[in-house]
């Protein structure tokens, strides 16, 4: 057994990174500024998008793309239920209703097979979920999205370095990335907004700070004099230069950190694959770069005899982490009480929400640190080592 818990997740911090926000807090410019400009500028090479626009989360990001595409009451927006709440919960705050496409029970990713048969006329966006570091295939979902006249966005949260087809996710379309501490490249708390709709990006600018005719901060109107108009309602959602210059050194590392969960990964397929009660997920061709932000095994329940959180605490008790991502957003209390599905609706969706479990993964991990989490998951289901 482990002397000192081992966490799921830990963000990659370096001296430089430190060094570069410390740089940031003497200069005397802490807000949005040309950190967050370059931050975006990099970003935008980074993945070959046709423009980035930073923000203060991927909730922001999504929430003013909701208000930029005008979303609200009477409207439907199809996403999986395998993910995380916040976009759920933006749907529905905007008075529009989620709608949910089932996932492939092994890749936890919708399609355009599961996605086709929610489209109605009520239909105004899709937002399918690239999951784990894995990509969605997009190709066949474009060509519904673009047949059908909606809109579609990406939920990127999981994909900073996954490549589609070769092509990095954010260069093709919308696409809306994370940078949350458990994320490949964390800014603390931010996110990113890509697009190849340049009209798109520029509302997302002025909703993201005010609703201003100008972004947080323009090199031409520093002072504000005269002061920029309000062209509409909007928010406060603005990045700013201490999170951006972190981001900066992280985006910097992103290719090198993401090959060090790579060789984790694999190390974890080659000591688990005798272990037939842990299912790790299933690869897929069209994901020609796989980012490994998580690795997410399906625990056996009817042939441990143990619960997911069962299996979970005894690894605690070893002194290794684990996360849950995620419990379906239909099964949780509010969603449950208000869309009222019926048990067995997403059948894919369920299966894997009772079994799910990430195991610890990030690039400060040793490979010794991977056999201890196998050895560990061994002992909790009694397989002889």
């Amino acid at each position: 057994m482990r002397h000192a818990f081992l966490p799921f997740s830990r963000p990659s911090i370096t001296e430089g990174d430190i060094e570069a926000v410390a740089q940031v807090l003497r200069s005397g410019w802490i807000t949005t500024g040309p950190k967050a400009s370059e931050f975006e500028q990099a970003f935008s090479h980074y993945t070959g998008a046709c423009g980035s626009v930073a923000v203060a989360s991927a909730t922001a990001g999504m929430h003013v793309m909701l208000a930029a595409l005008g979303i609200g009451p009477g409207d439907e927006v199809i996403t999986p239920s395998m993910t995380w709440v916040s976009t759920v919960n933006l749907i529905t705050l905007a008075g529009a209703t989620p709608v949910f496409a089932d996932i492939d029970r092994d890749t936890l990713m919708v399609s355009a097979r599961t996605i086709e048969p929610c489209l109605s006329s009520r239909t105004r966006l899709i937002v399918p979920v690239h999951f784990a570091g894995s990509c969605v295939d997009m190709d066949p979902i474009r060509n519904l999205a673009r047949d059908k006249g909606v809109a579609l966005v990406e939920d990127a949260a999981h994909a900073a370095g996954t490549q589609y087809n070769r092509c990095t996710i954010g260069r093709t379309g919308t696409a809306i990335f994370s940078f949350h501490p458990i994320k490949n490249l964390t800014t603390g708390e931010g996110g990113m907004v890509c697009s190849d709709d340049p009209d798109l990006l520029d509302r997302i600018k002025r909703l993201k700070f005010h609703g201003l005719g100008v972004d947080a901060f323009d090199r031409t109107m520093q002072g504000r004099s005269p002061q920029a108009q309000v062209l509409e309602p909007g928010y406060k959602y603005n990045l700013t230069d201490m999170a951006a210059v972190l981001g900066l050194g992280q985006l910097a590392r992103l290719d090198a950190m993401n090959q060090r969960r790579r060789v984790l990964a694999e190390c974890y397929q080659q000591h688990l694959m005798d272990i037939d009660e842990v299912m790790p997920l299933a690869e897929v061709p069209h994901c020609t770069r796989h980012a490994w932000h998580l690795f997410i095994v399906r625990i056996d329940t009817d042939r441990t005899g143990m619960s997911r959180d069962e299996f979970m605490a005894r690894l605690k008790a070893l002194n290794i982490g684990t996360g849950l991502h995620f419990r379906a957003v239909h099964q949780q209390k509010y969603f449950a009480e208000t869309l009222g599905l019926s048990p067995g609706s997403l059948p894919n969706t369920e299966w894997n929400s009772d079994r799910i479990c990430s195991l610890p993964l990030c690039p400060d991990m040793t490979e010794e640190d991977v056999l201890d989490v196998v050895e560990a998951v061994k002992a909790v289901l009694s397989v002889k080592c």
